[in-house]
């Protein structure tokens, strides 16, 4: 039976190629991003090369009430959701006090706010059937603290902590919460934040692989998913734990310099 995802942040990057993961498997999706044009393009594309129905939602998901007014829309199509990938996020370089406020406190909006509103109204809906994956993208930031991206890397360890623990309370249940931790992803994340100018993203991955470590990930029901790091980045990833904060800290804030 056909399986209808629920994809946010789905008009580039990794959203994207979820899109086209799921559709090349004969899934239909419903796609959500600010861009109602590349939405439209990307629906176009998929409904014509895969023979599947694509639903359109364009949405702010910085805004209050965006999650909620997603689940209405939904509902009110007749539409029952089995996989939700809550993908959406976006980053910024530079020191917490000199950054726009405005726009960290959308970034926890976006990374924080509307994904906890989407899990919610869907999942209650999964323990309903018994029965839905969910796929949380974080990131390796989540696993320490970030300087010059305190806001971001913040709100990743919340998005990790916060799957882990719903995925436990789902452990009696044929529901699956699964959370993928990209390393630098060719994106335009890179590019909008400004993180392509340093040296952590030196070796970008594509997002092609890291969508397919996640999608295949979600399907087998894996808790969290590293994807897209290097040797060294694998290396430094496995030692967080054992190096002392300050070096930790030194050592990232260094590498998210930006290089002019």
């Amino acid at each position: 039976m056909k399986k209808t995802a629920l994809i946010t942040g789905a008009s580039s990057g990794i959203g994207k190629e979820f899109s086209k993961l799921h559709a090349e498997r004969g899934g239909d999706l419903i796609i959500i991003a600010r861009n109602e044009n590349k939405l439209n393009e990307l629906k176009t594309e998929l409904e014509k090369k895969f023979k599947v129905n694509v639903f359109v939602i364009p949405k702010d998901l910085t805004l209050p009430n965006a999650a909620k007014e997603i689940y209405e829309q939904v509902h009110d199509a007749n539409l029952k959701v089995d996989y939700l990938i809550n993908n959406a996020g976006f980053g910024g370089v530079g020191k917490f006090h000199e950054r726009d406020l405005e726009n960290d406190l959308n970034m926890i909006n976006l990374n924080i706010s509307a994904l906890t509103d989407l899990t919610h109204y869907f999942l209650k809906d999964f323990v309903k059937n018994n029965e839905g994956r969910i796929l949380n993208v974080s990131s390796t930031a989540s696993l320490m603290p970030g300087p010059l991206q305190a806001v971001y890397f913040a709100t990743k360890a919340y998005v990790t902590s916060f799957s882990n623990a719903i995925a436990e309370e789902l452990y009696d249940t044929n529901i699956t919460l699964t959370n993928l931790m990209p390393g630098a992803t060719e994106t335009q994340f890179g590019r909008i934040s400004g993180m392509d100018k340093t040296a952590m993203f030196k070796k970008p991955a594509s997002a092609r692989n890291v969508a397919e470590d996640g999608y295949n990930g979600m399907l087998k029901g894996k808790l969290d998913i590293i994807s897209g790091l290097t040797f060294s980045q694998k290396l430094m990833t496995a030692m967080v734990p054992l190096i002392p904060k300050r070096m930790i800290l030194k050592q990232v804030r260094q590498m998210q310099e930006i290089n002019h």
